[in-house]
């Protein structure tokens, strides 16, 4: 009875003191005492920074831009159903939303609305409208029109339910803000030595800056050449990266992982192959690379058996898996194709290109020279197309490295395939562009959009029967569902502005 009632003492005590809480000083207990710009943004940035990465987008990029794109394929369906087979799978389609407009868009906003008055911090807010451009382009590449002007202003301005700005009007103002932000960025000022991109490093991060806006200039190739023209010179005047040393790479390890990489390694570790389109890419050059990014388990029935024993990383022992097939219909085909069983078609070595602590590499050397080769084909760059071509072949050789030591390329591998593969004038656009869709292995995302834009390389539609699609390839991704119960709209105006909410309506800058 005794200790029953000192309980019942404890619980009133307790229930005035909320009781006081709540009514008395409300305004107080509920107000913070600490001016917001008082807060570090620089864990922000590098928050956004790290998830510029797939991150949780992992499963779509995995199931939908690598297939697409034909780097690697799965003939698996259900969960992992989607650009194996040209289909809708609601469920990983929003990965690149979910991550990109909570993660980058979100954190970036928040930093430049800020620090915009805060000349101190000038160039950690300049960084912010680098990134949050990236993440722009990802978003409006993926999906057509998508909240940009508005996006991530909900907690600053309340704005819940964000208008969607249309492609042309994004790009527009990507391009000015790459300007405007990369141009800002100063010595003079306070050196963010905390960022994970560059450590403060500003000539790396202006470097970064002019070649992300190389990308999104050439992005307008087909739809606003003059516009092309004039952001390409802009940002070769401004100064693009030089060398690998200045690729925008998001560094793993064992604590923050390449989700890709820990899916290749455990799970998703017998399910996905590397294409035969990928294969067979290599295997018509004698591409050096082939020999230390494939692996084939040799005589495999089931992913138990793909050990190393059995593994081949010979060249000519490559055999990729077709487009086309599901898991009921790729074994017979396997028996066509000499491999026995589908568990023997070539993988990535997930023990070194596709390792858990692989990095992400957002925008590269490699690419910018290839971009810059076919600006200079067009005319809107001056230098030699074949120099840059050749650096750019040969810096994407180079730079596999960085993922694994194993991966090394030896020099004189690499003069010996230049002097065999030589840029030829009359087919130059296609090798340059699928050297480009060679150089954003693991970043399909880019390589998606870029496939798109230029239509190289010429890659075979994918004949799976069952297709959602009545064109040869997907276009853009689907809205997630929620948009449809939180901003329907604004997502009514987006879709009847750009056209019907489906695979294979083509985004703005797609002719």
């Amino acid at each position: 009875m005794k200790n029953y009632i000192f309980l019942l003492m404890i619980l009133v005590f307790l229930l005035g003191i909320f009781h006081t809480g709540c009514d008395e000083n409300f305004e107080d207990i509920n107000t913070s005492n600490i001016e917001i710009n008082e807060l570090d943004p620089l864990p922000l940035l590098n928050h956004a920074i790290w998830r510029s990465s797939p991150h949780s987008a992992y499963r779509q990029t995995m199931i939908y831009e690598m297939p697409i794109v034909q780097h690697m394929v799965t003939p698996f369906g259900t969960s992992l159903a989607g650009g194996n087979y040209n289909q809708e799978n609601p469920d990983v389609m929003d990965r690149t939303w979910e991550n990109y407009y909570p993660n980058v868009i979100r954190n970036t906003v928040d930093i430049i609305e800020k620090y915009r008055e805060v000349p101190e911090r000038s160039n950690v807010y300049n960084m912010a409208r680098i990134i949050r451009t990236y993440a722009g382009m990802v978003l409006t590449d993926t999906y057509g029109d998508v909240p940009f002007s508005e996006a991530g202003l909900g907690f600053i301005e309340g704005i819940g339910t964000p208008v969607y700005d249309a492609q042309e009007a994004i790009y527009t103002s990507i391009l000015s803000e790459l300007d405007q932000a990369t141009a800002a960025l100063t010595t003079a000022g306070r050196i963010e030595s905390g960022d994970i991109l560059y450590g403060g490093d500003i000539g790396k991060w202006k470097r970064f800056g002019y070649s992300l806006m190389l990308r999104a200039a050439m992005r307008l190739s087909e739809t606003k050449p003059s516009v092309a023209e004039q952001y390409v010179q802009k940002a070769i005047t401004g100064g693009v990266m030089q060398s690998n040393d200045d690729n925008a790479v998001v560094r793993h390890n064992d604590n923050f992982q390449n989700y890709v990489g820990s899916e290749l390694n455990s799970s998703e570790s017998a399910n996905f192959y590397m294409t035969k389109a990928l294969v067979d890419f290599f295997k018509a050059s004698n591409d050096p690379r082939l020999g230390v990014l494939a692996v084939r388990y040799v005589g495999a029935t089931n992913g138990g058996q793909q050990t190393d024993a059995v593994a081949n990383r010979e060249p000519a022992e490559q055999i990729g898996m077709p487009m086309g097939y599901d898991n009921s219909s790729i074994g017979a085909q396997a028996v066509i194709d000499g491999v026995g069983s589908f568990y023997a078609y070539t993988q990535f070595d997930r023990k070194t290109i596709g390792k858990q602590t692989a990095p992400f590499f957002i925008v590269t050397f490699a690419q910018t020279q290839l971009l810059l080769a076919e600006a200079a084909v067009r005319g809107w760059a001056s230098g030699n197309a074949p120099d840059y071509y050749s650096n750019g072949v040969k810096a994407h050789m180079e730079q596999l490295e960085a993922h694994d030591s194993g991966l090394k390329i030896e020099a004189e591998d690499i003069d010996a395939y230049l002097q065999a593969n030589p840029l030829v004038a009359e087919t130059a656009m296609e090798q340059i562009n699928s050297q480009y869709w060679v150089a954003c292995l693991f970043n399909a995302m880019e390589a998606f959009a870029n496939f798109r834009r230029s239509d190289y390389p010429a890659l075979v539609p994918n004949p799976y029967p069952q297709s959602s699609i009545a064109t040869g390839f997907i276009t853009r991704l689907i809205y997630p569902d929620r948009e449809y119960t939180n901003n329907l709209d604004n997502i009514n105006a987006a879709v009847s502005r750009q056209g019907a909410d489906e695979l294979d309506t083509k985004v703005w800058w797609d002719k």
